[in-house]
C-alpha cells in the first residue's frame, strides 16, 4: 500500500482502532462463565480480569502523557495495535503454556497496553483532522466502539453456535487479525498536529485549573456508568434473568452496545440542535432510571429494557466530555487527552470492580452490585451543572 494522503483514511483507521478497543474490552467478558467452568475460576478472579485490564490501561494512560509526544503518534498507534494483537492471540495460547489463570492475566496485560494507547491516541488524532462539526465527528468516532462491541458479540455468538464454545481459542486468534491489519494501516495514513501548531499547556498548568479536575471527575463517572453495566451485562442476563448463553449475550451486552452506538450516531447527526451539556444532563437522568429498572425488578423484560436504556443513556458521556474538554482547554494537548483517558479508565476499572465486589459480598447477587453504580450518573448531573460556571480557556478558533 502506498503512502495515503487523504485524512479520510486517518478517520477510517481510527474507526478500526475503536473496533479493536471493543474487542480488547469485551471479548473476554463473553467467556467469563466459560472460564469459570473450564478453569474453575471464582467470581472474584473473574472480576480481577476486568480490573487488571482497565488498571493496566490506566497506567499506560498515565505514562503516555510523557512519552507519546517524544516517540510520535504514528509509532505509538502502530505499537498499540501490535500489543492488542499479541494479547488477543495470547488469550488463546498462553493459558496452555502457563498456569491457566496466569496465562489469561498475561494476555490481558498485553492487550491492555494496546487498549490504553488506543484510548489516548485515537480521539486527539481525529480531533486534529480538518473536519467540520467537531462534536459530531467525535460522537460518530466513538460510535464505532459500540459497533465493534456488537460485532464482537454477534460474530462470537455465531461462531460459538457453529463451532461450539469449546473452540473459543480459535476465535481469539481470528479477532487478533483486526489490530494486526490496522497496525499496518496506521503506518500509511496522514497525521495532523493536535494543538494546531500552538504550544501545548504543561502538566503544571493543567493541574492548576479547576475546570481540568472537574473534567477528570466527569471522565471517571462516564467510564464507570458505562462499564459497570457493560462488563456484567452478559453474566447478569444469564444468572439473574436465567437466559441461555447465546440469549444472554444478545439480549444483554449486544442490546446495550446497539443502543449506545445509536445514541452516539444520533448525536453526531443532530448535535447542532441539542446543546451538548443539556444532552449530557438529560442522558444522566435517563441512566439513573435505567439502573433502577435493572436492579429493582425481577421481570426479565424490564431488566433487559433497562440494560438497553442504560446503553442509550451513557452513549454521549465519554465523547461528550472529550468534546467539552477540547473547547474548554483547546491547548491541553497530548497530556490532557492522556490524563482524561486515564480518568476514564479509572472509571472503567472502578465501576465494574465495585459492582463485582459488592455482588460477591451479597452472595453473588449482581443486582446489589449494579445498584451501587447509580452514584456515577448522579455525579454527572452535578458535574455538568458545575461545568457551566467555568469560563472557556483561550485558544485558537475552532
Amino acid at each position: 500500500m502506498k503512502k495515503l494522503t487523504s485524512y479520510n483514511h486517518t478517520i477510517y483507521a481510527s474507526y478500526i482502532g475503536y473496533i479493536t478497543q471493543a474487542a480488547v474490552n469485551n471479548f473476554a467478558p463473553l467467556l467469563f462463565l466459560t472460564f469459570s467452568r473450564e478453569f474453575r475460576l471464582t467470581l472474584a478472579q473473574l472480576t480481577l480480569i476486568t480490573t487488571v485490564n482497565f488498571s493496566v490501561q490506566l497506567l499506560v494512560d498515565l505514562l503516555s502523557a510523557r512519552f507519546v509526544d517524544r516517540i510520535g503518534y504514528r509509532a505509538c498507534a502502530v505499537a498499540a495495535h501490535v500489543f492488542s494483537a499479541l494479547g488477543l492471540a495470547g488469550l488463546a495460547v498462553l493459558p496452555g503454556l502457563l498456569p491457566a489463570y496466569a496465562g489469561i492475566l498475561t494476555a490481558v496485560v498485553l492487550y491492555a497496553v494496546g487498549g490504553g494507547l488506543i484510548e489516548v491516541l485515537i480521539s486527539p488524532i481525529v480531533e486534529a483532522c480538518p473536519t467540520q462539526k467537531k462534536e459530531a465527528a467525535m460522537s460518530l468516532l466513538h460510535s464505532f466502539y459500540c459497533w465493534g462491541h456488537m460485532a464482537v458479540i454477534l460474530l462470537s455468538t455465531l461462531f460459538f453456535s457453529l463451532a461450539g464454545i469449546s473452540h473459543w481459542r480459535v476465535l481469539a486468534l481470528i479477532w487478533a487479525l483486526v489490530p494486526l491489519f490496522n497496525s499496518y494501516y496506521f503506518s500509511r495514513v496522514p497525521l495532523y498536529s493536535v494543538t494546531h501548531g500552538e504550544k501545548a499547556l504543561s502538566l503544571g498548568s493543567l493541574f492548576r485549573m479547576k475546570v481540568f479536575w472537574l473534567l477528570m471527575a466527569l471522565m471517571v463517572c462516564a467510564g464507570a456508568s458505562e462499564q459497570a453495566m457493560s462488563q456484567w451485562a452478559s453474566a447478569f442476563a444469564e444468572s439473574a434473568l436465567n437466559l441461555s448463553k447465546a440469549a444472554g449475550d444478545l439480549a444483554g451486552p449486544c442490546t446495550f452496545a446497539l443502543f449506545m452506538g445509536t445514541a452516539r450516531a444520533l448525536y453526531g447527526r443532530f448535535s447542532d440542535k441539542l446543546p451538548l451539556k443539556k444532552a449530557m444532563t438529560l442522558c444522566a437522568l435517563l441512566c439513573v432510571c435505567a439502573y433502577l429498572a435493572v436492579t429493582l425488578t425481577d421481570a426479565p423484560a424490564i431488566g433487559l429494557a433497562g440494560c438497553a436504556l442504560c446503553g442509550f443513556s451513557v452513549g454521549i458521556f465519554w465523547p461528550g466530555t472529550f468534546s467539552v474538554a477540547a473547547v474548554s482547554l483547546p491547548q491541553g494537548g497530548t497530556a490532557m487527552y492522556a490524563l482524561m483517558a486515564l480518568a476514564g479508565d479509572v472509571g472503567c476499572s472502578g465501576g465494574p470492580t465495585l459492582a463485582g465486589l459488592l455482588a460477591s459480598y451479597a452472595d453473588g447477587n449482581l443486582k446489589t452490585g449494579l445498584l451501587a453504580a447509580i452514584v456515577f450518573p448522579l455525579f454527572i448531573i452535578l458535574g455538568v451543572r458545575l461545568l457551566r460556571s467555568h469560563p472557556t480557556a483561550p485558544g485558537p478558533s475552532r
